[in-house]
């Protein structure tokens, strides 16, 4: 069956066609330059670009899988988390396309999607597994105990990961998107110059919190701005000092859960997921207890209509769909049990 998926949760204008569970075509429109000048996504500005690039992407999917709108079995779209705006552009037009072609529309957690997005690549992956979902929104940790089958093991209650990433970019005088920024001038930095502090929780939770790192920076940026200046203390030093907080705070927490459950394997996802210290981190700790780890490539792990249609079909072999009236859901969360409504 021929799938076409949607995804327009923010920044990023994707449409993909599948053929079952194989990538015919994943175009991907990304608005970065658009939203640099502002520091950030608009929220506006995301939803009009949507709207003017999103029939252009679909035709360039199609066309890149050599298919007619009119062969599609199915169309699946992005329905929540996400901007409210640029949700509505892209559920509306795939509701159109299931109306005027008489065919299933499956409404898709853009969360679970990015769980799930490891399936598309590593034909050796299986349930049960740790999945790691980290982006600019969210930073959470799932038992995946199988399809539509996850248990939350914790979150962040403040900033996600990479929303702490752009804040400190920003404070560093680094463009946005602040991953790749903190990540290209960490490189050239010296971690050890500088020690930010790790949010441990009282209540001994898996939960995750950034906002104490981002806010460390800030103090010593203000408290250090001749060492700054001088030369003493790079900005590079300060980049890499704040990605080895933020990381090891990921990893140590990867750590404790393994304590606590039987992981066979360990996956993560999402934007963040291609930072390249994160990743060395992570199979650090894998490789040590010989976990199987699995991680998307680049264009799988930011936003992109491959996971969304992966997915949809997922969903759409087991008969289940949704109705023509589902609605945005723009803060959508991955519950224990399966969060498909149809």
């Amino acid at each position: 069956m021929l799938i076409l998926g949607i995804e327009t949760s923010c920044d990023e204008t994707s449409a993909a066609v599948l053929d079952d569970e194989k990538v015919l075509s994943n175009v991907i429109f990304s608005q970065i330059k658009t939203h640099r000048v502002y520091g950030g996504v608009v929220p506006e500005i995301a939803a009009r670009e949507h709207l003017a690039r999103l029939p252009l992407v679909i035709d360039g999917a199609l066309d890149k899988a050599g298919i007619k709108m009119r062969d599609l079995g199915g169309v699946a779209v992005t329905y929540g988390p996400g901007l409210a705006g640029a949700l509505i552009v892209g559920l509306s037009y795939a509701k159109s396309i299931s109306f005027s072609l008489g065919i299933p529309l499956i409404g898709v957690n853009h969360l679970e999607a990015h769980l799930l997005s490891p399936f598309i690549e590593f034909k050796d992956m299986s349930f049960p597994y740790l999945g790691l979902v980290i982006s600019g929104g969210h930073t959470n940790l799932y038992m995946a105990n199988g399809f539509g089958d996850y248990k939350l093991l914790g979150s962040t209650r403040d900033d996600a990961a990479g929303e702490a990433f752009d804040k400190a970019a920003k404070m560093l005088g680094l463009p946005y998107p602040g991953g790749p920024s903190i990540s290209k001038a960490a490189l050239k930095g010296d971690a050890s110059k500088i020690i930010f502090p790790q949010a441990q929780m009282k209540d001994k939770s898996h939960d995750f919190s950034f906002s104490g790192i981002k806010t460390a920076v800030l103090y010593y940026i203000e408290r250090n701005k001749s060492k700054l200046d001088s030369g003493g203390i790079t900005v590079n030093d300060v980049a890499a000092a704040f990605q080895k907080a933020v990381v090891r705070s990921i990893s140590n927490k990867l750590r404790r859960i393994y304590s606590e459950y039987n992981i066979g394997a360990v996956a993560i996802s999402g934007g963040v997921a291609a930072n390249n210290y994160l990743q060395e981190e992570v199979k650090k700790f894998t490789d040590e207890r010989k976990i199987r780890f699995y991680t998307p490539s680049m264009r799988l792990c930011t936003d992109n209509a491959a996971m969304i249609g992966y997915t949809g079909y997922q969903y759409l072999k087991r008969g289940a769909f949704s109705g023509i009236d589902i609605e945005a859901d723009p803060e959508l969360m991955v519950a224990e049990k399966s969060l498909k409504k149809v």
